[in-house]
């Protein structure tokens, strides 16, 4: 588990260094150009929710997305880059590779839910996410934002506080907005019978549902 203490006191400095990092990495990569008939890179740098945790591989929304998209006769290659625990920060440290690796032309960002159950400051959530779309647009990708809410035990500022600011950082970035990723599984009566024992994951038969929360604003940038 990540020590808050040692983030906050040091957090603006890494952020502006990893920033840098980021857009120094990724400047190279916007002026190469791609055929319009060639296989195109869609990117999905998520955590547990999207890395399949504690469901059979091919099971999760992700694995679904490219199995809609080769239905369609879609060229675009899904890679998921996804890793359960992961934060903002993490996503934010992993992100030059992955663009350099695999050279996005679109990226999808699931991130922010482990930052707030680790107490994580709003502020750093909102800064990690602002400078990972940057990255990905500097790197030539369009990039699409997934919203997260938390439980009403956290309390409705902090939840309300929360839920906003991925639409703040879609609209600062010019980015597409999936506003909730469970919406339809978590915000529903009787909630609890779509989650895995832990109350955190959804169960293999609700990621259907999360991927059509998903699809509507992802499908017009597969064009």
């Amino acid at each position: 588990m990540m020590e808050s203490v040692d983030i906050r006191k040091g957090w603006h400095r890494r952020q502006w260094l990893a920033h840098c990092s980021l857009l120094l990495w990724a400047a190279p990569l916007r002026a190469q150009s791609r055929s319009p008939s060639a296989e195109r890179t869609l990117l999905v740098v998520g955590d547990s929710l999207s890395a399949e945790y504690g469901l059979a591989r091919g099971s999760g929304w992700v694995a679904l997305l490219a199995q809609r998209i080769a239905k369609a006769r879609l060229r675009w290659r899904v890679v998921n880059a996804s890793i359960s625990g992961d934060t903002t920060s993490g996503g934010l440290s992993r992100l030059p590779a992955l663009l350099q690796e695999h050279r996005p032309a679109v990226v999808v960002i699931e991130l922010g839910g482990n930052d707030a159950l680790r107490g994580l400051p709003l502020a750093m959530t909102q800064s990690n996410l602002e400078a990972m779309a940057k990255a990905a647009k500097a790197a030539g990708a369009k990039v699409v934002i997934v919203g997260m809410q938390v439980p009403p035990n956290y309390g409705r500022q902090y939840g309300d506080e929360f839920a906003a600011l991925f639409g703040r950082v879609a609209k600062a970035e010019h980015a597409a907005l999936v506003p909730f990723l469970l919406h339809g599984v978590a915000d529903v009566p009787g909630a609890d019978a779509n989650f895995q024992p832990d109350r955190i994951h959804p169960l293999a038969s609700q990621h259907p549902r999360m991927l059509d929360n998903v699809w509507p604003v992802l499908r017009p940038l597969l064009r």
